[in-house]
């Protein structure tokens, strides 16, 4: 029997409408004739989703027991006695009652496939055990009900049912997907604006991917060596040479010309390990890429126009861009070259040759012949000067030996010559050798003459074979350098990239490092004194102090002082080391010790040149630390003034209006109208009362000399308080707290002000008639902290004014002039702050504000957050 088939609805949250696809996709099955029942589907009481459940046939679910409870499962047995030819599954990784058949849905569901009977399923994709721990790292939540990739992945169809964040915020608080009292709650946690785009990206990439996999797969199937030109992709070669940062440029400047184009760009590195590019070249041409948006990539191959074209095959590439070759005309002459090779056999992928100031200079800087050190090519040579006598009067001395046996005898000293001291010690050995074993032990005796042909042949071939063992070592010893010299700079720019990525600036750290890598005495970064003389000194003569140096100005001479340095003792001025790279006229890295060669010098340069940049960033750094406090002194006094000049002025006018209006003694008030004066100056000496006490504990807050008791509170006795303190406007406000709440750790005397503040003001922008919600929950992985919630209906506040509205002396917009200097949000995210906890404003579902303040449970009671499932 074939298995089933399976069809799976996958979305990037609850309630994008994965369920309602699943339905419709059944119905319309059902209408064209398929039989289609519906083995399971949760409607959580979705009207939409239960009408189109309306006139399908459901299968009865399986009744399960679990602690006296009884739930309503899949029946596997009564799908499979039914036989339909489709059957809908709703939430594929759903976890069953322990004691089922299975102990996962999807289980269930593989039984029904292979059964031959196709499955429509929906998932979301925070259960794909692959996406797991990122899905953790997003919301906070652990998902303990997960699907394994492959079962997915094996499924004939995987369709992306897709909705903007914002859209489902708004299903969500119409009550589309929960009932209102469990949306307010899942809005501030789980279905946040930053939670679900980041899971919306997640699916979206999964999907991406799979989508790929099946195009690569049909490419397989049938097939296809072509490119599916889908989209432009333009990828260049980069050699590591000087002309690297014109074709990528040129790259660029072709992708440019169609929409959607992806740019990138690629590096073969020989399999045989050999550095030939130059690494500090190379880093420049990749972060020039990644500036233009494309991406870099490294490949490995013994051949570089098949890598280059295997690689555009791979990646689906349109256009290649190739440099035309450096090497001169004798060179071109004798052999193609990567460019001519690889457009012959570039089939389908068009290939730019592109010229540059590069091209035809086969004249570059040739590495280094040595392969071995002076003391390995003595050691070879005095081998062969002293092994090769010694052999011939040993031998002599048996007098009985074959020639043959000889040969093999003199050819092992040749390869342990060629191993000691590398080639020419070898081929010398090896040209001596055949004159001593022909004038000693080759027929005729003491002459040169051979009679035999075969004693003739032997010698050629002994001479022959130790040649080619002489110059295969060598050129071991060779790449073994040159993959160690690789390695090295390798191993300093990405040490050097790592801390530029990371934005640190540990200049002693980053010289020790360069220094254990290539082995030098010491490396120090100098600077010029500001009353030095100009230009890098050119003196030789002996430093001034001692010492492994410092940071800013420590053991300078001559007009010089140490930044910062690394090893043994530090280079006074520029000239006393063996080697100096100056950055410009006022930096100069003086580096002690020998080192490797140009290729050396060129990582040096490029190390000298990010540790300037670093030195500079941290002293800009540095000089903005000390001027903050005094722009924001400066700052605050500004506005205090601006505040107390305008909006103390108020209050205290009209209570003095009010006074002089008693007091005059020419009018004669009516009872109404002096209880309407003596109302008037009681109102504004409160309101300025409140404002000095604010004003007062806001200087508190920022000199830290305010006072606080922090012990367990209950937020059930504090916001009945908060209410009664409001005045008239309590009737607009609704305790929505949960009965369980833990106690939480908080001065009540602040907390009770705080909560006064973001209560009056949510009550004073909301729309009247329209109350205000307090409401609270258990927040945190570990249920360590609380989530206090006002909730408005007002006209909320912009994403890009939220900070502001918490800076001192600071209204928004600054519309209301007769509401005090603008110190409440400041003041009440202060005081949350000095209680351990935050004070954050989001945006209420369907318009307004809703101000979170967060506060740490008391150390004794820890309660576990709801799961998701049960928002």
């Amino acid at each position: 029997m074939a298995r089933g088939r399976l069809r799976v609805y996958l979305g990037a949250a609850p309630g994008v409408g994965k369920t309602f696809a699943m339905l419709a996709e059944g119905r319309g099955r059902g209408e064209h004739g398929t039989d289609v029942v519906v083995g399971l589907v949760e409607t959580h009481g979705r009207e939409r989703v239960e009408r189109l459940l309306e006139g399908m046939e459901i299968v009865p679910r399986a009744a399960a027991e679990h602690r006296g409870a009884v739930f309503g499962e899949l029946d596997v047995d009564a799908v499979i006695a039914r036989r339909p030819e489709v059957v809908l599954v709703d939430e594929l990784a759903h976890t069953n009652v322990p004691g089922s058949r299975n102990a996962k849905r999807w289980q269930d569901v593989e039984e029904i496939l292979e059964a031959g009977i196709d499955v429509v399923s929906t998932l979301d994709v925070q259960h794909l055990e692959s996406l797991r721990e990122a899905v953790e790292e997003i919301t906070g939540v652990v998902q303990r009900e997960t699907v394994p990739d492959e079962v997915v992945r094996r499924a004939g169809q995987v369709e992306l049912v897709d909705m903007a964040p914002e859209a489902l915020r708004r299903r969500m608080a119409h009550g589309d997907v929960y009932a209102p009292e469990r949306a307010e709650v899942a809005l501030s946690t789980y279905f946040r604006p930053g939670n679900l785009t980041a899971l919306r990206e997640l699916a979206l990439l999964w999907v991406a991917g799979e989508v790929g996999d099946s195009l690569g797969h049909h490419r397989a199937e049938h097939r296809v060596a072509g490119v599916r030109e889908t989209r432009e992709r333009v990828v260049v070669a980069l050699a590591g040479g000087p002309e690297g940062e014109t074709l990528v440029r040129r790259a660029a400047r072709i992708a440019a010309r169609s929409p959607r184009a992806d740019l990138l760009a690629v590096h073969v590195t020989m399999a045989d390990g050999l550095a030939n590019a130059d690494p500090a070249r190379l880093a420049r041409q990749r972060a020039l890429v990644e500036s233009l948006g494309g991406g870099y990539h490294q490949v490995v191959g013994d051949d570089v126009p098949r890598a280059l074209l295997d690689f555009s095959r791979r990646v689906n590439a349109t256009q290649l861009v190739l440099g035309v070759s450096r090497r001169g005309r004798l060179a071109r002459a004798l052999s193609r070259g990567v460019g001519v090779t690889t457009a012959a056999s570039s089939g389908t992928v068009d290939v730019h040759m592109v010229t540059h100031e590069e091209a035809g200079r086969s004249g570059g800087r040739r590495p280094s012949r040595a392969a071995l050190t002076r003391s390995r090519r003595l050691a070879g040579w005095g081998t062969a000067l002293l092994g090769l006598p010694l052999l011939t009067a040993a031998l002599l001395g048996i007098g009985h030996a074959t020639l043959p046996s000889v040969i093999l005898l003199f050819l092992l000293m040749v390869v342990c010559v060629a191993l000691t001291g590398g080639m020419w010690p070898a081929i010398t050995a090896a040209v001596a050798g055949f004159a001593l074993l022909n004038w000693y032990f080759t027929p005729p005796f003491h002459s040169l003459a051979v009679t035999r042909p075969e004693n003739l042949l032997a010698l050629v071939v002994y001479v022959l074979v130790a040649i080619m063992v002489s110059a295969v070592v060598d050129l071991a010893a060779r790449r073994a350098r040159e993959a160690a010299l690789a390695g090295a700079e390798a191993e300093v720019l990405a040490t050097l990239a790592g801390y530029v990525l990371r934005g640190e600036a540990a200049l002693p750290s980053l010289l020790s490092r360069l220094r254990e890598i290539f082995g030098l005495a010491s490396v120090t970064l100098l600077e010029r004194r500001p009353d030095g003389p100009s230009g890098p000194s050119g003196s030789s003569g002996p430093g001034g102090s001692s010492g492994s140096g410092g940071l800013d100005g420590s053991g300078g001479s001559d007009g010089w002082r140490i930044v910062a340095t690394g090893g043994g003792e530090p280079s006074t001025r520029p000239g006393v080391a063996g080697t100096d790279v100056v950055v410009d006229d006022d930096l100069v890295l003086a580096v002690r010790g020998w080192l490797p060669g140009t290729s050396g010098r060129r990582v040096l340069e490029a190390f000298a040149a990010e540790a300037a940049v670093a030195l500079r960033h941290r002293r800009l750094a540095e000089q903005a630390g000390r001027l903050r406090p005094l722009a924001e002194a400066d700052r605050m006094r500004t506005a205090l003034l601006a505040a107390v000049s305008h909006d103390l002025r108020t209050p205290l006018a009209s209570a003095r209006a009010a006074v002089e209006g008693l007091r005059a003694t020419d009018v004669d008030w009516a009872p109404d109208d002096r209880e309407e004066l003596l109302a008037t100056a009681d109102e504004s000496l409160a309101k300025l009362d409140r404002l000095v006490v604010n004003l007062l504990d806001m200087s508190r807050l920022q000199a830290g000399v305010l006072g606080l008791t922090l012990q367990p509170t209950a937020l059930e006795e504090i916001v009945p308080r908060v209410v009664d303190e409001l005045g008239p406007p309590h009737d607009r406000v609704l305790n929505r707290l949960p009965e369980d709440l833990p106690e939480i750790a908080a001065d009540p005397a602040l907390l009770e002000r705080v909560l006064v503040n973001l209560v009056s003001n949510a009550v004073r922008h909301s729309p009247p008639g329209v109350a205000v919600l307090v409401g609270a929950s258990v927040d945190g992985d570990d249920g360590g902290h609380v989530g206090i919630r006002v909730v408005d209906r007002g006209p909320g506040i912009p994403e890009e004014s939220r900070d502001r509205v918490f800076m001192p002396f600071q209204r928004l917009g600054d519309r209301d002039n007769a509401t005090g200097v603008g110190l409440g949000l400041a003041l009440s995210r202060g005081l949350a702050e000095a209680m351990g906890g935050t004070l954050v404003p989001d945006e209420t579902p369907g318009g307004g504000l809703t101000m979170v303040l967060t506060l740490p449970v008391f150390p004794r009671h820890r309660a576990a957050p709801a799961p998701v499932e049960n928002l």
